[in-house]
């Protein structure tokens, strides 16, 4: 397992409907991410945990654009990428932020 970590600067305040966004079956094994609002400094933190190695470049190219897609502000990203494809990650990033929007009427 290899574990990586990003942070970017946020500039979209976000109201989250609960504790927060769940998109995925918690430990079903397969693709989770899972949005968390956090006192980060109005940054966004991305924390990957994969069992594919050496791919840390991908994932940098991913996140950063969700990261200017999205450029939310004191959100943690957790993702378990259970193996899923980067094209997979981003529909399930973005399908997320449609459920963090649909709670606060965005």
């Amino acid at each position: 397992m290899e574990t990586l970590d990003y942070r970017f600067t946020g500039t979209r305040a976000v109201r989250f409907p609960s504790d927060a966004v769940l998109v995925g079956v918690l430990a079903s094994g397969n693709l989770e991410i899972l949005l968390e609002p956090a006192a980060l400094d109005g940054a966004m933190a991305v924390r990957i945990i994969t069992a594919a190695r050496g791919f840390g470049t991908t994932w940098e190219a991913v996140i950063a654009d969700f990261a200017r897609r999205h450029p939310l502000r004191d959100v943690q990203v957790s993702i378990n990428d259970a193996g899923a494809t980067p094209a997979v990650v981003s529909l399930r990033l973005d399908q997320a932020v449609e459920t963090l929007h649909a709670g606060d009427g965005a």
